[in-house]
């Protein structure tokens, strides 16, 4: 691999590799994009069978997360990192706070919060070197598990191409194919069974599955089968690339809308999705709550502005669909189109210098701007 090429075609700013022999720490950290703001983006821990792996992996995620704080109107670039290692052996207090110190290094320009594999103790312990992690328990400001929102953000997106696709938003009227019922998984098929919908459910942890169809009364499906459903709406919640050349022509549904992330394989699945009439929200803007939530402790965490800003994906998914007709162009297109223009007029204001007016310090903490 020809590694400043293979950076550069990607449009990345900055990547860095951390190293602590005591702690065990690999670490890799990836600033796409810092036009909006300081780059915010969670900590992935995974154990990756090639360091190359886990690279393309923290270049891929960090450059969707640019994308998704664009959209969502955030004050916010986009960043990711990853941690090389297993989550069930290799974690321990002195791993994560050697990374806290060498984020801390980075002078604000990534912003660290909670992913795969990494819980809000993980983030407390961050938290002990450095002031650039959101995610954090409430007794130290923060938000906590921010898989409620991200659940809450899915559903404000349903609603949103329930209305586009049928011209109504009555959740309880349809049936539901959930494909993953981890934290956020769980809180849709709450929400949609407490609606009174059919949610027909898959997961590789069967235990969680025979959990949610014993508390919810949701039914369970074999893992390969969850494309094969006559559900009209499909909610990828697990793993990304689920909409392949394998997978497309067993989908009955007229809804893709989900929030696990890079759902499309290829972008040519977007465009087939548009050829067969499902509709397909995109990704990451359907599962930006969780982002929006932790942004928030950046200025001051407040629950209920918190709910009323993850309330407005719904307005967000409806402006897509506006843009996908208006130039003719699949969903997963028009919310590029949105986010690049955003990044693009907003980078046009930075021609002139000031000192950023979005940013103070208050106390211990950076006090940032979040909303546009």
């Amino acid at each position: 691999m020809n590694l400043f090429d293979y950076i550069g075609d990607k449009g990345h700013e900055q990547v860095v590799f951390f190293n602590c022999n005591t702690s065990g720490l690999k670490a890799i950290v990836a600033i796409h994009n810092t036009t909006l703001g300081p780059a915010l983006g969670g900590l992935r821990m995974w154990n990756y069978e090639t360091e190359e792996a886990a690279l393309k992996d923290v270049l891929r995620l960090s450059r969707g997360m640019t994308y998704k704080a664009a959209v969502s109107g955030l004050n916010l670039g986009g960043g990711k990192a990853v941690l090389i290692g297993d989550p069930k052996t290799d974690k321990s207090e002195a791993f994560f706070r050697s990374f806290g110190r060498f984020i801390n290094t980075l002078g604000g320009r990534y912003i660290t919060a909670e992913d795969v594999n990494t819980t809000v103790e993980d983030m407390d312990h961050i938290y002990q070197e450095t002031d650039n992690v959101v995610g954090v328990h409430p007794a130290h400001g923060g938000s906590g598990d921010p898989s409620p929102y991200t659940a809450f953000g899915t559903i404000r997106s349903i609603e949103a191409s329930l209305n586009k696709k049928y011209g109504n938003t009555n959740l309880g009227d349809y049936t539901y194919a959930v494909q993953g019922v981890g934290h956020v998984g769980y809180h849709i098929v709450k929400t949609l069974r407490e609606k009174g919908a059919k949610v027909l459910i898959t997961d590789i942890n069967q235990t969680r599955v025979n959990d949610l169809v014993h508390e919810f009364g949701a039914e369970a499906v074999p893992l390969n089968d969850i494309y094969d459903t006559d559900a009209q709406i499909f909610v990828p919640c697990a793993l990304g690339g689920v909409i392949n050349e394998n997978t497309i022509d067993r989908l009955k549904c007229d809804i893709v809308c989900g929030s696990s992330n890079n759902q499309l394989e290829t972008s040519k699945m977007g465009h087939e999705l548009e050829a067969r009439n499902i509709l397909y929200a995109p990704d990451y803007a359907v599962n930006a709550g969780g982002l929006i939530n932790v942004a928030i402790e950046l200025q001051g965490y407040d629950s209920d502005r918190s709910n009323r800003m993850v309330s407005n994906i719904y307005n967000i998914i409806e402006r897509i669909y506006k843009i996908s007709d208006r130039d003719s162009i699949p969903p997963f297109e028009a919310a590029n189109r949105l986010a690049e223009e955003r990044i693009a007029a907003l980078g046009e204001t930075k021609k002139v210098y000031t000192r950023n007016p979005l940013t103070r310090l208050t106390g211990r903490r950076r006090t940032i701007q979040v909303e546009a």
